[in-house]
């Protein structure tokens, strides 16, 4: 997807407020003074219930409804809608979801059909292409164009003089048969199906090059064909070893042929296209134009099944099997890969820009064309050189560059941050000037056209809200419960000690403790040392513990908390239990216990880690909610929503 050339400034919140409510879409429930409608609720239900196994009844869903808008509700109140992290993913999202929305479904489909047409006729085209990157380029090659015309010139002599196309140039300029799209940048497509046979068009740019086109002949579209092929290379060989290579093509083809070869199996043996050669030499669906000539010819001469004799292209010699052939695709069979292709090229803006002028034609919004006369005088005054003093004056500037609907945008505004080189001239200042203003206008419209989609796309309204609450939302609990669940270790040992009943539940004594592993004794001595002096005993902090062993021995300590049974580990069962010591299995050959004991039950909260804080996380939601309903006032029209 094309992304939207909004600046970050743009990329906020929209102002969700300005939604007037349809009286055909009343307010169901209000929840801190927000108002929640009819569509909202039930697209949320109706969603929530597709992906439950046992969907939950109105009543049900109400109040889960309610708990969810509580928290967005405490999110907003938080101010979590103003961070920067909030600000770019929501933006992000909106801009992604709103394009599709903003393309013009008239022009779209127009461009498709276009498109489409060219797959249903095949053009042979010969070309003049000159240099994209000099300047000079169009106007010559319009001279060339005029010169041919006017009988004065060959078109062939002109591309063998003049093209840079060197694979064509030295054939007077003929390249190939064209058919279908995305073969060739647009507007060399466009160009090639345009002009009428025997006649060249204008001068075109395909981003590839400055091209003028002669259309040679046209046919109806052959389809579409698979073949297999088999391939030894020739490339770089003088004539000997052509001639070898040409031997043994054929006698591959002798073999080919035969009845009971299997085709793939040589291909696998013999080829030397990587591509193809471990598939059997497959080569998926083509049409016209998109392998070299003598290969292209003799795939859609052959039937279903035939084995051409060897075939002599640019890269070697081909043996071809031709093992289908298929009429040209419906226009709904094509449509997808038309449309990716027009996401790539100019096309891609066609649609929206129609939605863009519309958005300007209904809300009066334009560019004064007036505003570059307050450039002019700026860059008298400073002798036609954009120095420090006439870059303040740009920049402050208040002359109105455009407005979008009532609000006016003065060029200070927009050329603010646009950079100048020192002591540019008049002529390349004003053409900066241009394009930022032209752009600047082009996004705002574009804030203008996506703010509309609130108030008349429903079903884009329900998703934006949806994703913006969802992201308050994860927000909002990651800090209020599951961050906090794992952080809060006083909460989380406050809360285990009054319910410490719940989780006396072992069966068998385990170890708790830490295991410490070295690389080698001495390594694991010095560790032994270290703890020593630096008087650790069983109450350590885990984390100051571990991350001051692995600050002082690094790579050379590895530290585990356990609490194990007897038999879930052989290390911790030679440690703690009586067993026999293990062989070492990996380079952490030498461990010891430090602050083991083997408890009949759980002591502390880190005993149970993992089940506590589930248990803690359920808990902090709870207290939550209950907070949260003291806290916001809460209106639920239930016949309303029984109706």
């Amino acid at each position: 997807m094309k992304k939207l050339l909004l600046t970050a400034a743009t990329a906020l919140l929209t102002a969700m407020s300005l939604f007037a409510k349809d009286k055909k879409d009343p307010v169901v429930m209000t929840i801190d003074g927000k108002d929640v409608t009819l569509s909202e609720f039930q697209y949320l239900y109706n969603k929530n219930n597709s992906q439950q196994v046992s969907p939950v009844t109105i009543d049900e869903y109400i109040d889960m409804f309610v708990n969810y808008k509580l928290k967005v509700a405490d999110a907003l109140n938080a101010r979590l809608d103003t961070t920067a992290s909030f600000k770019t993913e929501f933006g992000k999202f909106r801009n992604e979801l709103a394009l599709p929305y903003l393309q013009d479904k008239a022009t779209q489909d127009e461009l498709v059909d276009e498109a489409y047409r060219h797959t249903l006729t095949e053009v042979f085209v010969s070309h003049i292409m000159l240099d994209p990157r000099d300047p000079k380029s169009p106007e010559r090659l319009d001279s060339i164009r005029t010169e041919i015309v006017n009988g004065n010139l060959k078109f062939e002599d002109a591309a063998r003089m003049y093209s840079v196309d060197k694979a064509t140039a030295k054939n007077g300029g003929r390249m190939t048969w064209l058919a279908g799209t995305g073969m060739l940048p647009w507007a060399f497509e466009k160009a090639a199906h345009d002009t009428p046979t025997g006649e060249i068009s204008e001068v075109i740019n395909s981003g590839a090059g400055y091209h003028i086109i002669r259309t040679e002949e046209t046919r109806p579209s052959r389809g579409m064909v698979k073949v297999q092929h088999i391939l030894l290379l020739t490339r770089g060989m003088d004539e000997t070893g052509k001639a070898a290579v040409k031997e043994r093509i054929d006698s591959i083809y002798e073999v080919a042929v035969a009845p009971g070869t299997d085709f793939s199996f040589l291909a696998k043996r013999f080829s030397q296209d990587p591509g193809s050669a471990q598939n059997g030499g497959t080569i998926d669906w083509f049409g016209s134009g998109r392998m070299v000539a003598p290969f292209d010819s003799v795939s859609f001469a052959m039937a279903d099944g035939e084995i051409s004799r060897p075939v002599e292209t640019s890269y070697g010699y081909h043996i071809v099997k031709k093992i289908g052939s298929r009429a040209p695709q419906t226009l709904e069979e094509v449509r997808p890969a038309i449309l990716k292709y027009m996401e790539k090229d100019q096309r891609a803006q066609q649609p929206l820009q129609v939605t863009l002028d519309a958005t300007a034609a209904s809300t009066g919004s334009k560019i004064n064309p007036d505003y570059m006369d307050a450039i002019s005088e700026i860059m008298e005054r400073s002798n036609g050189l954009c120095d420090s003093t006439a870059l303040a004056a740009i920049r402050s500037c208040p002359t109105v560059a455009y407005n979008v609907g009532a609000r006016q945008v003065t060029l200070g505004e927009v050329l603010a941050t646009v950079a100048y080189r020192p002591n540019t001239q008049t002529e390349g200042v004003k053409k900066s000037v241009e394009r930022a203003v032209e752009a600047s206008f082009k996004n705002a419209l574009l804030e203008l056209a996506i703010d509309n989609l609130y108030t008349t796309e429903p079903e884009y309204r329900n998703l934006i809200n949806e994703y913006r609450d969802g992201i308050l939302l994860f927000d909002i609990s990651n800090k209020n419960v599951w961050e906090r669940a794992s952080t809060d270790k006083a909460g989380i040992e406050e809360f285990f000690n009054a319910n410490k009943d719940k989780y006396t539940t072992w069966t068998e004594p385990k170890m708790k403790g830490y295991v410490i592993f070295a690389h080698n004794d001495s390594t694991l001595n010095e560790i032994k040392k270290y703890i020593g002096e630096k008087g650790y005993t069983s109450a350590v902090d885990q984390d100051a513990f571990t991350n001051d062993l692995k600050g002082r021995f690094g790579k050379e300590v590895k530290i585990e908390r356990v609490v194990v049974a007897k038999g879930d580990s052989p290390i911790t069962d030679f440690l703690a239990f009586g067993g026999e010591r293990p062989e070492a299995k990996n380079n952490w050959s030498e461990y010891m216990a430090f602050g083991a004991q083997v408890v009949d039950q759980p002591t502390e909260a880190a005993d149970v880690r993992g089940q506590i804080v589930a248990d803690y996380q359920t808990y902090l939601e709870k207290k939550w909610i209950e907070q949260l309903h003291d806290k916001y006032k809460v209106k639920v029209n239930r016949k309303k929503l029984k109706q």
